[in-house]
């Protein structure tokens, strides 16, 4: 009751009664018990929006790294290459491209020596040959060749092996030819 009373008073300007302002001294009074009753209800520590409880912060990630591996501690390059090729699904032509590197390792040394692989496409691999001789050797071979690098990259990544001989010499040459077998037509 002393904080109501003390709080009419404040809402009065102190208690002090004015000549001919008794009704506007009651409307202060009834004002400032109406301030003190709802003051009451809801209370000091009731913040807004109506829940009970201390305000809290939002949690934001802290900026350093814990004590245990994080994602953002410092990663060996090879881990992470790792994790990106089997992200993005390069499994197999990275393995492919690879078998570029180490062609003489998985064939031997003397088909590389006459050998060498060119391109890989939907499980076919093209390898160039330096004599007609050398690229009938390779198409002999081609099955165990097939066989020793599914072997090494995985069942089914090459399916098969075309081989290409040496190509003969270009007659067409510059900007300006004839049409037709050019110099050729004259041997017989």
């Amino acid at each position: 009751m002393a904080d109501d009373d003390e709080a009419e008073r404040t809402a009065t300007g102190g208690g002090a009664e004015t000549p001919g302002g008794e009704e506007h001294q009651a409307d202060g009074i009834e004002l400032a018990r109406s301030i003190a009753r709802a003051y009451r209800s809801v209370g000091p520590a009731a913040p807004r929006g109506g829940r009970g409880g201390p305000r809290r912060r939002p949690r934001r990630p802290p900026s350093a790294s814990g004590a245990h591996p994080d994602d953002r501690d410092p990663q060996l390059l090879e881990s992470t290459l790792d994790r990106l090729v089997s992200e993005h699904g390069w499994d197999t032509e990275v393995a492919v491209h690879g078998l570029f590197g180490r062609w003489a390792e998985i064939v031997g040394a003397e088909i590389a020596e006459h050998c060498r692989p060119d391109r890989y496409e939907d499980g076919q691999l093209w390898v160039q040959a330096d004599s007609t001789a050398w690229a009938t050797q390779l198409r002999l071979l081609a099955p165990n060749v097939v066989g020793r690098l599914n072997e090494r990259l995985g069942h089914g990544t090459v399916v098969r092996i075309n081989v290409r001989g040496p190509q003969g010499p270009s007659w067409g040459k510059g900007a300006l030819r004839v049409r037709g077998r050019g110099p050729r037509d004259t041997y017989g």
